[in-house]
């Protein structure tokens, strides 16, 4: 169950626009506490979502073998929602960029000056949990465990979800040169290609889900 938790954390993870600001935020005239903040903000976020939805689940009693039904519902619906998000994402490609055109989206203009509130209000904006997110929480939301193991899991699903943020900053404190230069050449390769990660991610889970919810509404599992 907590390898499951933590493989939906990985897949919401996934997120190119979360790589690609802290690339920005290391590459800024304050990069470490940039790249701080914008940790912090992250963390908030996944924190609060997390113990949000963990709450939330368990206070409609999801667990309870008597909501079977329910729960492998709850599992279905998620996964289709998750499924019309990535056909969604395949088919609006990113457009190439205009070099006479400056961005004018409204993460790009709150990451265009690292302030330390708009890097930190970038770590809450780009953490809004996504479905993969709420799937990773409802593993362990509709499993019979207790606080301490709750605890765990979901210090787990916040560590995972944010670590693209930290592991790049940790490198970074490690190796500065040689990761803004690594993270330069992946971003190109990302901008080009992120929107194919990220559908891709959403449609993993999407057929877990949707495949675990069927198999339990029709009493298979």
């Amino acid at each position: 169950m907590l390898a499951q938790a933590a493989g939906f954390a990985v897949l919401a993870a996934l997120s190119p626009t979360a790589l690609l600001v802290v690339a920005l935020f290391l590459g800024s005239a304050s990069p470490r506490r940039a790249a701080l903040l914008y940790l912090a903000g992250a963390l908030v976020m996944s924190t609060t979502m997390a113990v949000v939805a963990m709450v939330v689940l368990r206070a409609g009693h999801f667990e309870l073998p008597s909501h079977h039904q329910t729960r492998y519902g709850l599992r279905l619906g998620l996964g289709l929602l998750s499924l019309v998000i990535a056909a969604v994402v395949v088919r609006r490609k990113p457009k190439p960029p205009d070099p006479d055109k400056p961005q004018r989206g409204f993460i790009s203009r709150l990451v265009a000056s690292p302030a330390p509130v708009s890097a930190f209000a970038a770590g809450i904006l780009i953490f809004t949990p996504s479905v993969t997110f709420i799937a990773a929480v409802q593993v362990v939301a509709t499993a019979q465990t207790s606080l301490a193991f709750d605890i765990l899991a979901l210090a787990l699903i916040v560590v995972l979800d944010v670590m693209f943020v930290w592991l790049p900053f940790v490198c970074y404190l490690v190796a500065p040169d040689a990761t803004t230069r690594r993270l330069r050449r992946f971003n190109a390769w990302l901008r080009a290609r992120g929107h194919l990660l990220l559908a891709g991610g959403l449609i993993l889970a999407g057929l877990l889900l949707t495949l675990d919810g069927a198999l339990g509404l029709t009493g298979v599992v």
